[in-house]
């Protein structure tokens, strides 16, 4: 093939590959829509099932979808028992998204009729998947630390029904509150490297239960989902905010990466970190202060004037650690909580992409040696 006139673009970096009326980004503006929503409208007045139900299905649902919806996620919370057994075998030294990758994998066992043409089909793997994931994250939390996985409880609502089961206590309204604002802040953002993932493997008519483990597998990756885990390793290195300008100055002299900071598609504040702020704020006020928060707030403030000009503002993993910090939650788990949000996205993009599908199979430039001849093995 002559790829002479072929021009590579590393990662595929302002080349569009499928159209799209899920996600709108305007990155110089900072600007967020989920199917032509604000972001912000969303967070401060939806839910996280009705933003999902949005972005899956393309319009807001009426009070009786959002109620059959709501209920059908709460009658398919619970695991099978084999699933449990299985996932007592993991090691629970292993990380928790290998862990949900496997389990997302598995459901393709029970549920094996791939029927993808078929709309009840796929209204219930959306369903499942929706109201699974949560319950296998919890699940195997308690799993590693050798207890019993706790039944989900249907008197309580998504996001409360998940801190229950990982924390094994009822939560503050607030904290539910603000959990669910996170799961809406996360839930969509366009085609970055696990939505892409999603639609490739969406593209081969595979089933919609090895489209999202092959999405958590590449969220896995810490320049993806677990980004918002090393922000929190960089505040504990750094310790005290006077800290942070010499912390700032010496990364950028030594180009190292700083941690929640910059965006592909940004070159403001990402508007999902200003409300991520707000909500940390929010916990802080009830719960009392991190002191961690006051590292992050001067960082920010010794790093705006040095790297803005770049176009290299706080993303939306700068804040979310410290929200979910304050939860309770593990620093293992930051990850496989964003794909209980992110699994809506990837769904999304499933529907979509067998709407009009193309399976992926693009170029490459070719860099290996010309043509030779076979030298067989005692002449080498």
């Amino acid at each position: 093939m002559d790829t002479s006139k072929l021009i590579l673009k590393p990662g595929l970096e302002g080349i569009p590959v499928t159209q799209s009326s899920i996600c709108d980004i305007d990155g110089q503006k900072g600007h967020l829509l989920y199917r032509g929503y604000k972001i912000e409208e969303l967070a401060q007045k939806s839910s996280f099932l009705e933003t999902a139900f949005l972005l899956i299905w393309g319009e807001l649902p009426t009070t009786s979808e959002l109620r059959n919806f709501e209920a059908e996620v709460q009658m398919h919370r619970r695991l099978s028992f084999r699933v449990r057994d299985m996932m007592k075998c993991f090691p629970a030294s292993g990380h928790p998204m290998d862990a949900l990758q496997s389990s997302a994998a598995s459901l393709g066992l029970f549920y094996s009729r791939r029927a993808i043409d078929d709309p009840k089909y796929v209204y219930n793997a959306v369903i499942r998947l929706i109201a699974k994931i949560p319950t296998m994250i919890a699940a195997f939390q308690l799993i590693r630390k050798g207890h019993d996985p706790i039944q989900p409880r249907d008197d309580l609502s998504y996001s409360s029904n998940f801190l229950y089961m990982l924390t094994e206590k009822e939560q503050d309204p607030l904290a539910a509150k603000v959990f669910d604002k996170c799961l809406i802040l996360h839930a969509e953002h366009s085609l970055n490297a696990s939505t892409f993932s999603a639609r490739v493997t969406a593209s081969t008519l595979t089933d919609p239960y090895a489209v999202v483990a092959s999405a958590v597998g590449t969220l896995a990756g810490p320049l993806h989902g677990g980004a918002n885990e090393d922000v929190i390793a960089m505040l504990d290195e750094i310790k005290l905010p006077e800290n942070a300008k010499s912390f700032i100055q010496d990364s950028i002299l030594t180009k190292r990466k700083i941690m929640g900071f910059g965006h592909r598609e940004y070159k403001v504040k990402d508007p999902r970190a200003m409300i991520l702020q707000q909500l940390a704020e929010e916990l802080f006020d009830r719960f009392g202060k991190d002191e961690m928060y006051e590292v992050a707030k001067r960082l920010e403030e010794e790093a705006i004037p040095l790297l803005g000009a770049k176009g290299i503002f706080p993303n939306v993993d700068y804040y979310s650690g410290l929200v979910y910090r304050k939860l309770g939650i593990p620093r293992d788990l930051f990850t496989p909580i964003f794909a209980i949000s992110r699994v809506a996205g990837w769904l999304a993009h499933w529907r979509e992409q067998l709407g009009a599908n193309r399976i992926f199979r693009p170029s490459q430039i070719y860099t290996g040696s010309k043509p030779r001849s076979w030298v067989p093995l005692d002449e080498r």
